[in-house]
């Protein structure tokens, strides 16, 4: 395969944003959706060749496009790296992002900005692909910033709704915190390696493993503090917990727009650059404590809110922050590949439950609250089965052995390898997700019961116009519900089995004494079946709550008091952040505004030096009487004031 066609399957998607962006006008509505629907296609169809090429293969590309920065001996190019991790990437941002794009030309049929909303997407797409093909950590970082800003004209697309105004603020700065770290782990990565390319860097870490450096009079290990400085912009974009806030109220954005980010793509980005620099991450154990340790609580906090919730996308939201959570600590505990295998199959199974809850808006014309629902499976039947299926699979539900959904292989050994670690965190890790096992179970019934069982909540009118969505909606559905069934037990060998060495090709590194994944095979029977032994309740119970018993979450929120107070309102992180730093920004704002800018710097300033002469003209002014004995005795005056002046003077 030929260069070109390894750099199309980059850049195709950035011509379609480029041709709708700015000749939307001119080629109208329709040839806006065909452009960029047509690159993205494109792009997807190259990333299952390049897969075949790179990934089954083993044939790893590396492309120079240009130079970009030369500053003493700080150098970096443009370049393209295709290795497995990547391939694998491809598919999956490719692969979603094509199915959305031609999702959208359903869902958006009516909107008054179809040409600028599918150039968004197509330019989204591109700065995500040159994150995951960067061969250094700038442009990287050029990707990172690039899906950041996409996301922020996404989220905002709706711009007159002030709702979708603030969502969209809110999660460009708190994006901005964690790539404020992802920075400044840059800036370490240049001190300590001499350069941003990951050959280089990750030629040199085993010799610099226990190199330390005085920061305020505190020795630092140097690689353990890059890297936690790295996994904080990880914690922004993906969510972890502390820097999660943004996700939710991202729901704002069009449903295509939560499939795309909060399914496959930006959320993942984290993920991927943890796993892309696993050689550095490796020899920095601290680090990795913290990765599990962080994406641990982040899967337990998260699947906990999502179990109070009544906002379908909101659910759906909670749900990806908590396998996000799964994904990390699979990273801390070293099985880098069932991190990877994860947000592979993840990407199927949550896009084809956003896109579904998608089709269950519009049925609703609109509707997201799941209180208002209930009653229409027989009215939306191909829906309510693509749900079914996205369902099953997000709860991991299986028969080791024999066959499960993609998220049962994926989840089951993120889990056995938390078990099989060495460390106590990763047994800690192994027992937080073997409940939230059970909370994702639940939740995920308690979506599909609320939503389409039970009697109709709708009034009367909205239940007559509930329908089917136009096969426009539907047909993106049958490749992510392909692969939620399937893909798990299809890719199970190359990922985590006996084949992974030869896939991963080096794409991936763990040291021989951390390999919890050949542990894994190893641990006792009863902790390999327990996450099954918790996910079958977990439906069972939703059964009973909301169908045999439905007055029976009314009793037990009322019962919980305070704790569901607590839970339902999530943890009370957006008031704790609006106290400790939106206030108190504004206070100390208002200081050096009224206090700062107004009273010292205008006052003394130009507003005072123009109040002055001010003061001093209308003075002057007033000597201005148009009397001539006046002007005739300041002459005299003067004359007296110059005699006499020059009368001491002699």
């Amino acid at each position: 395969m030929s260069q070109p066609l390894y750099m199309a399957a980059v850049f195709f998607p950035l011509l379609g944003a480029f041709i709708a962006g700015l000749f939307g006008r001119k080629i109208g509505d329709r040839g806006s959706q065909i452009v960029t629907c047509g690159g993205v296609l494109v792009a997807a169809a190259l990333s299952i060749k390049i897969f075949v090429d790179v990934a089954l293969h083993g044939e790893i590309h590396a492309f120079t496009l240009a130079p970009w920065i030369q500053s003493g001996t700080f150098t970096v190019n443009w370049g393209l790296q295709f290795d497995t991790l990547t391939a694998v990437m491809l598919i999956v941002v490719n692969g979603v992002s094509s199915m959305v794009h031609v999702y959208s030309v359903g869902y958006m049929g009516h909107d008054k900005s179809i040409p600028r909303f599918m150039s968004y997407l197509s330019l989204f797409t591109f700065f995500m692909l040159m994150l995951v093909t960067s061969d250094n950590l700038l442009q990287m970082f050029f990707g990172w910033e690039g899906v950041g800003l996409a996301s922020y004209l996404l989220i905002n697309f709706w711009y007159e709704k002030e709702s979708a105004n603030n969502a969209a603020i809110k999660a460009f700065l708190v994006n901005r915190v964690g790539d404020f770290g992802f920075a400044l782990g840059i800036f370490g990565c240049f001190l300590i390696f001499g350069s941003v390319q990951f050959a280089d860097m990750f030629h040199k870490a085993p010799d610099l493993a226990n190199l330390s450096f005085l920061f305020l009079g505190h020795t630092l290990p140097a690689l353990t503090t890059v890297c936690l400085l790295l996994f904080i912009g990880a914690m922004g974009k993906s969510a972890q917990l502390g820097l999660h806030t943004w996700l939710p109220d991202a729901m704002e954005g069009p449903t295509p727009v939560s499939a795309l980010i909060h399914a496959a793509t930006m959320v993942t980005a984290g993920v991927f650059m943890v796993a892309r620099l696993s050689p550095m991450f490796e020899y920095a154990p601290m680090a990795l404590m913290v990765v599990t340790l962080v994406g641990a609580l982040t899967a337990i906090v998260a699947g906990s809110i999502g179990l109070t919730q009544f906002d379908i996308k909101r659910v759906i939201a909670y749900s990806t922050m908590s396998q996000l959570g799964y994904m990390f600590f699979a990273a801390g505990v070293s099985a880098y590949s069932a991190a990877i295998f994860h947000l592979m199959t993840h990407a199927f199974f949550k896009a084809l439950l956003f896109l579904g809850a998608g089709s269950v808006i519009h049925a609703f014309s609109g509707e997201q609250d799941m209180r208002k629902m209930g009653g229409i499976w027989r009215k939306i039947p191909i829906t309510y089965a693509y749900m079914w299926i996205g369902s099953l699979a997000l709860a991991g539900i299986g028969l080791d052995g024999v066959f499960g959904m993609a998220g049962f292989y994926s989840k089951d050994m993120i889990l056995e390898s938390a078990a099989a670690s060495s460390h106590w965190f990763g047994h800690l890790a192994y027992w937080l997700g073997v409940i939230v096992a059970f909370m994702t179970a639940f939740y995920s019934w308690r979506l599909l019961i609320l939503t389409f069982h039970g009697r109709p909540r709708a009034d009367a009118h909205t239940m007559e116009h509930v329908h089917e969505s136009p096969w426009i909606m539907l047909g993106p559905l049958v490749p992510l519900a392909i692969g939620a069934i399937f893909a798990g037990w299809y890719a199970d060998d190359w990922f985590v089995g006996a084949a992974r060495s030869n896939f991963w090709n080096g794409s991936i590194f763990v040291l021989a004494q951390d390999n919890t994944i050949d542990k894994a095979h190893f641990i006792p029977e009863w902790e390999k079946w327990l996450p099954m032994g918790f996910a079958l309740p977990g439906i069972i119970f939703a059964y009973v709550f909301y169908t045999l018993k439905p007055d029976l979450p009314g009793k037990v929120a009322k019962a919980c008091g305070g704790l569901y107070r607590l839970v339902y309102h999530k943890y009370y992180f957006d008031e704790l952040y609006d106290f400790l730093f939106v206030r108190m920004a504004s206070r100390l704002g208002r200081i050096f505004w009224v206090g700062g800018d107004d009273g010292i710097i205008d006052g003394y300033g130009p507003n005072g030096v123009a109040a002055l002469t001010g003061r001093i003209a209308k003075y002057i002014g007033a000597l201005q009487t148009g009397y001539v004995y006046h002007y005739a005795f300041a002459m005299v005056i003067g004359v007296a004031a110059f005699v006499t002046w020059f009368w001491f003077r002699s």
